[in-house]
């Protein structure tokens, strides 16, 4: 499980980007596989991360993988997916472009590639919400800033999206003490994802910002495949993504941050119905080393 000393090793990497200090930061643990999952908390209380992933080898093709915030454990993520995979695949430990990841949402394969890695999600539920006004004023907009209908989706964690006016995303703001959309799914809200989405001919050109419930350790993300995910369900659901095929778009965030990110995505449809999202980047490595095992 770990060393005489009582330490793991660890890596962290930033997801989402092609530099270091750019894209969403996420550490993971190796060697976790007996701890407990309070031992496994504090480590990722201890990062103070996002998220920070666990995972455990099933072959040189599959592993799972336990994914904590610094508040508590999540079925699914974006960036942890796309990070660990390609951190695990550096490692050595997994062969081949092909991989499958097993988490608390099911299996999600992942196709590793020299610089990056790009999940596919499977869909689990979308609808509309009728509460624009109360959603646009939690992160300071107007109503007259909200652009079309707002939905609720997921593809293992529900995010609502919000869409807004081009110039509205900047002056968006994180939510109020004690506010969070409530999920109608069975799946956990993530929070709320702010985005403002151009049509273009090749795709569609995404600017976003993406809120945690208010009280989280981390208030804003950088780079959020989970809710990128989900906005493919929405971009089906509402038509942008038309009603066959497959529709790109790239989501631009972070940069409010200081930690601009580029999440590269694409939402196969049938019917009008999305089947599966596609959400890719680049991984940079930026740090490694050892960390004491908490107390059990």
């Amino acid at each position: 499980m770990h060393d005489q000393l009582g330490c793991l090793d660890y890596d962290v990497v930033d997801v989402f980007t092609d530099r270091a200090y750019a894209g969403n930061p996420l550490a993971v643990v190796h060697g976790s596989g007996g701890l407990t999952p309070g031992q496994l908390q504090a480590l990722a209380r201890e990062f103070n991360l996002s998220e920070t992933t666990f995972p455990t080898l099933r072959s040189e093709t599959a592993y799972d993988v336990r994914i904590f915030t610094p508040d508590t454990e999540i079925p699914f993520a974006g960036h942890p997916s796309v990070g660990t995979a390609w951190l695990l695949r550096r490692r050595g430990e997994l062969s081949g472009a092909e991989v499958v990841q097993h988490c608390g949402a099911g299996e999600v394969p992942v196709r590793v590639r020299e610089k990056g890695a790009e999940l596919t999600a499977t869909p689990q539920h979308v609808r509309r919400r009728d509460d624009a006004e109360t959603l646009a004023a939690a992160v300071g907009l107007a109503a007259s800033d909200v652009v079309g209908a707002v939905h609720e989706a997921s593809c293992g964690l529900a995010w609502t999206l919000l869409r807004v006016r081009a110039d509205a995303v900047a002056r968006s703001r994180p939510t109020p003490p004690g506010w969070l959309p409530e999920s109608s799914g069975p799946d956990p809200m993530g929070g709320l994802a702010v985005v403002a989405v151009t049509v273009q001919a090749e795709g569609c050109a995404v600017h976003a910002r993406v809120y945690f419930p208010s009280g989280a350790a981390v208030v804003e993300d950088p780079a959020t495949g989970s809710a990128a995910a989900a906005l493919g369900v929405v971009l089906a659901a509402d038509g942008t993504a038309g009603t066959e095929g497959s529709t790109a778009y790239t989501i631009s965030q972070g940069a409010e941050m200081g930690r601009p990110s580029t999440l590269s995505c694409r939402v196969d449809v049938e019917t009008g119905v999305a089947q599966r999202v596609h959400v890719g980047g680049g991984v940079v490595p930026v740090a490694s080393g050892r960390i004491a095992v908490p107390p059990g």
